[in-house]
């Protein structure tokens, strides 16, 4: 008998698990596996009305790998508050980049992997916006002509934290120009082979130009790929519900969040899974 239930939501992306309460996610190693094997097919999963408490929520991921115990905002280690509340969380501001699609990870700190994979759970929502959607950059890279696939296989692409956030502050101040541009720029290949032995594109706000490639024409391929694999039939689309948690398989997803208002109350609380696999 199968240890997981799932319902698909679209047919390229996303799966609604049934049956399952928050104590077994915390407690059940093979269900943890089982889940993380469902990941890789669906790219997301929604646990609809969970209502997982912060503690448990960390001890559900830390079934999946290793956790992200960096600041944030918040009482409980492992939890980042995610809110455009600044006294809530003094970031808030780098968050309004998240209104564009991304891959988490691609402009790190160090040499740290992009996430493998994200935990959010809902206990506040907006109320307009504010939803969050996703969608498989595996199924862009399938829906890719043969000929598309040879001439991108050689590409490679500048990531940097400036170019996600110039998106919503296109005129910063030096000193927050000055602190974008600390962050380390990173270049991966366009396509991404994982071990698996699966092919994604690595996309979103971050992908600033293309190496070796005219710097308009370049961002013209990127913004053209960007839609491609964004179109509305490709998405899922979650509006959310106080007590929903979903989790999505960073490296192989995109998200967004649709934009929502300063002083809205949606409050989310995210735990990130580390990642072990490099872009390559």
């Amino acid at each position: 008998m199968s240890l997981l239930t799932v319902e698909k939501l679209t047919s390229s992306v996303g799966a609604e698990v049934v049956g399952v309460d928050a104590d077994r996610l915390a407690s059940d190693d093979a269900l943890a596996s089982a889940i993380l094997d469902s990941l890789e097919h669906n790219g997301v999963l929604l646990f609809r009305g969970l209502d997982i408490d912060p503690e448990t929520q960390v001890e559900f991921c830390k079934r999946l790998g290793g956790i992200d115990y960096s600041e944030g905002h918040h009482h409980v280690p492992g939890i980042y508050r995610v809110t455009l509340d600044t006294s809530k969380n003094s970031s808030a501001g780098y968050l309004r980049a998240t209104f564009d699609w991304h891959i988490d990870g691609c402009t790190p700190i160090g040499d740290e992997y992009p996430q493998k994979a994200t935990v959010l759970s809902a206990k506040r929502v907006a109320e307009t916006g504010g939803e969050t959607e996703f969608a498989s950059s595996y199924a862009a890279y399938d829906a890719l002509d043969e000929n598309e696939k040879q001439r991108f296989a050689s590409l490679r692409v500048v990531h940097s934290l400036e170019a996600s956030q110039r998106r919503v502050t296109p005129d910063p101040a030096p000193d927050l120009l000055e602190r974008w541009r600390s962050r380390p720029i990173s270049e991966h290949p366009l396509i991404w082979t994982h071990r698996s032995g699966r092919r994604s594109l690595v996309l979103g706000a971050s992908a600033d130009h293309v190496v070796g490639m005219d710097l308009d024409e370049g961002r013209a391929l990127l913004d053209e790929l960007l839609q491609r694999t964004t179109t509305p039939d490709c998405v899922y689309r979650h509006e959310w519900s106080v007590g929903d948690t979903v989790i999505w398989d960073n490296r192989g997803v995109l998200h967004r969040a649709s934009p929502y208002a300063p002083d809205s109350p949606r409050e989310m609380l995210r735990t990130t899974v580390l990642g072990d696999e490099p872009i390559e």
